[in-house]
């Protein structure tokens, strides 16, 4: 049958929805053609695709399946009613992945191919990761924008993190894109985050692109990858459409890409050519009412509170006057004194925004994330934006060591507490309320990275303050306790895989899965383990594996409390009084377990000092000096110290339990013990 199809048209074949036998059961042929060809006119033997293992592609499918970009969907009655249209110049896209599988490199290489900087510019690696936290412990903390233009069409790209604790950082920034970048890694595949990730952009409906990345590492297994990628998409429930996914084989380091692994080219550009074919470009309301979604905000000196989100429908222009809308009962209204978008690298200002564009807007000082600026007139409020629960909570307190204002200059409650709100208007996944006392505030988030994060932002911020150790939050559903269950997967080498099995069972962890992993000798373990097991574990497993074990985990859901556990077995060595520490008090003490401190250093009485040898705490005189004498020694003895053990701020946090607290200065980490809870203890 010959049959010409024009642009804006669709294959679509009829059926009987009464034929029980009918062929055609599932509607994935909706399909695209070029002007002018038929359907016959494509025989299987012109057909190029990449060869997958699965079972549901379908050829012609595959060949046009990415032709969504002058694609529209077909229209709704309601749909017709507001005369939405499609943007193609333009393409909102989101990066994502698991940790480490190569994101911000990647975007670094498509920015650099785009001629965003200057031939003699001094680039630094991984640029988009500006903070200076981002760039010590070289992870992405915060999503951040940029753009780049490739062939006349603008690419507005969000760089987003990769650990889960930083997960609401992903959410609300899928509700400014039309498609994502799932990027892989070549060896690992699909790894926790990559699950949670793909299942948000899929509820979203959004066009995902698989970039399979390090495909030059020598123990690539491409076909493993993308096979375990389909299987991901299947158990999550994709549609046909999503889960025909277009694969593309990528070394973002040397800023190479190909369709197939074996055929990479000298740049990234099938990988551009790819994002405009296969990912729509924003579906906008152009002659409706202004509405756009704040999904981040950002403070600066000179222009005060900047909002960032995509203009859904209408135009923004400066100095108009808008509405800023959280229910339709509760509107304010504002004015835009400036208007930017991103171009390259930067806020370029613009006098006029339209629709489907992602912009920053100054003057509207109060606004609030998932908040919407609308028309002054008839403006109506967009879905607020919905994030996961948080599943950890810290109780953070005012400082009340000896030591207390030696270092920092924000140490009262009055300091703490707004300094704790105010982390509450961008950081949407934590959650902030009063305590127990005054000077007390509980403070909930993804997990304990999520909260340690902001922590040393606020030692870098100058406070002063205490926090006790991460405690999940449990549900009670017809009076039965549940608590948190994570996914955690570890990677190990074989030899020191059954001394990591033993600690995980003693944590009450259930083995889900156990593969071999590439060619590295290296076997990946899988296990469902309660949150309360994690807590403190990653020290844990990195001195059960000789350094060598990574463990990523993730959050799964709520189920039965698993009961009690340890997660510690020694105790801790507890400075007697307060002084300066010596070496002939610390000669003897560190037979007593490993220390924390060397000598010369201040302690004060109730600090922990070292790590006990057994369980219970021993108090130890660390300052104790050497009694002088009026008899001479004819030879001086000389003592031989071990190097004391240096505990980070994440270190201490995993370290403490329920009758410690971590004391956080500038300059300082110390812990001790809570002596609230010893004074209840006598």
């Amino acid at each position: 049958m010959e049959m010409a199809v024009g642009i804006n048209s669709y294959v679509t074949p009829t059926v009987n929805p009464n034929h029980r036998n009918s062929s055609f059961s599932s509607p994935i042929l909706r399909t695209q053609l070029p002007v002018g060809r038929t359907l016959s006119s494509y025989s299987s033997s012109n057909i190029k695709s990449p060869s997958f293992s699965h079972s549901r592609r379908n050829p012609l499918h595959s060949f046009i399946k990415c032709s969504v970009s002058e694609a529209e969907a077909p229209e709704t009655a309601s749909e017709k009613k507001v005369a939405l249209v499609r943007r193609n110049d333009i393409r909102n896209i989101a990066i994502v992945a698991h940790v480490d599988h190569g994101k911000t490199t990647l975007v670094d290489a498509m920015l650099k191919q785009a001629k965003v900087f200057r031939d003699n510019q001094v680039v630094e690696e991984r640029i988009m990761d500006s903070n200076d936290l981002e760039r010590e412990r070289g992870i992405t903390i915060l999503s951040k924008n940029t753009s780049i233009t490739y062939k006349d069409t603008k690419m507005n790209i969000i760089d987003t993190p990769g650990h889960s604790d930083f997960g609401g950082e992903v959410e609300r920034v899928l509700n400014m894109v039309e498609g994502i970048i799932l990027v892989v890694d070549s060896v690992e595949g699909p790894m926790p985050q990559t699950r949670f990730v793909l299942k948000k952009a899929l509820e979203f409906g959004h066009a995902v692109v698989v970039v399979v990345n390090k495909i030059d590492r020598p123990s690539a297994r491409p076909d493993f990858v993308i096979n375990s990628t389909f299987e991901l998409f299947i158990e999550l429930n994709a549609s046909d459409e999503q889960c025909d996914f277009q694969a593309v084989y990528a070394s973002g380091i040397k800023g190479m890409a190909g369709l197939s692994p074996d055929n990479l080219a000298d740049d990234l550009g099938p990988l551009f050519e790819t994002i405009i074919r296969c990912i729509p470009g924003p579906k906008i309301k152009k002659d409706g009412s202004l509405q756009m979604l704040v999904t981040s905000t950002e403070y600066d000196e000179h222009k005060g509170r900047i909002a960032i989100g995509r203009l859904h429908a209408g135009v923004l222009t400066r100095g108009m006057d808008v509405r800023i809308c959280t229910t339709e009962d509760s509107c304010r209204f504002g004015k835009v004194s400036e208007l930017f978008v991103f171009e390259k690298f930067y806020r370029a200002p613009a006098e006029r925004v339209e629709a489907g564009d992602i912009c920053a807007v100054c003057g509207v000082g109060d606004v609030q994330i998932g908040e919407t600026i609308a028309d002054k007139n008839d403006g109506k409020p967009l879905p607020a934006i919905r994030v996961e629960e948080p599943t950890v909570k810290m109780a953070f307190s005012i400082n009340t060591s000896p030591f207390v204002g030696r270092e920092g200059k924000y140490v009262t409650s009055r300091n703490l507490r707004d300094r704790l709100y105010r982390e509450l208007e961008r950081n949407l996944a934590m959650k902030v309320e009063d305590g127990e006392t005054a000077d007390t505030f509980l403070v909930s988030g993804r997990g304990t990275l999520h909260l340690t994060i902001l922590i040393e932002n606020m030692r870098r911020e100058n406070f002063e303050f205490m926090v006790g150790p991460p405690k999940v939050i449990n549900k009670k559903v017809d009076d039965k306790v549940l608590e948190p269950y994570e996914i955690a997967t570890v990677e190990v080498p074989e030899v020191h895989m059954g001394s990591v099995v033993e600690l995980l069972g003693k944590r009450k962890g259930q083995m889900v899965d156990m593969q071999g992993l590439g060619s590295e000798g290296t076997t990946l373990l899988k296990y469902k383990i309660p949150t309360r097991g994690l807590l403190g574990l990653r020290n844990a497993i990195l001195t059960a594996s000789r350094g060598t074990a990574i463990l990523n985990t993730i959050f799964d859901s709520y189920g039965p409390w698993a009961g009690d556990m340890s997660t510690r077995d020694l105790g801790s060595l507890v400075a007697f009084e307060d002084g300066t520490t010596t070496s002939y008090a610390l000669a003897s003490s560190q037979e007593r377990g490993q220390l924390f401190v060397k000598p010369g250093a201040e302690v004060y009485k109730g600090q922990i000092v070292g790590i006990h040898q057994r369980p219970g705490d021993l108090s130890l005189n660390v300052c104790k000096k050497k009694a002088a004498t009026n008899v001479r020694s004819n030879k001086e003895v000389s003592v031989v110290l071990d190097t004391p053990m240096d505990y980070s701020l994440d270190d201490c946090i995993e370290y403490i339990q329920e009758d410690e607290l971590v004391e956080v200065t500038p300059k300082s980490v110390r812990m001790s013990k809570n002596p609230k809870i010893n004074r209840k203890g006598r």
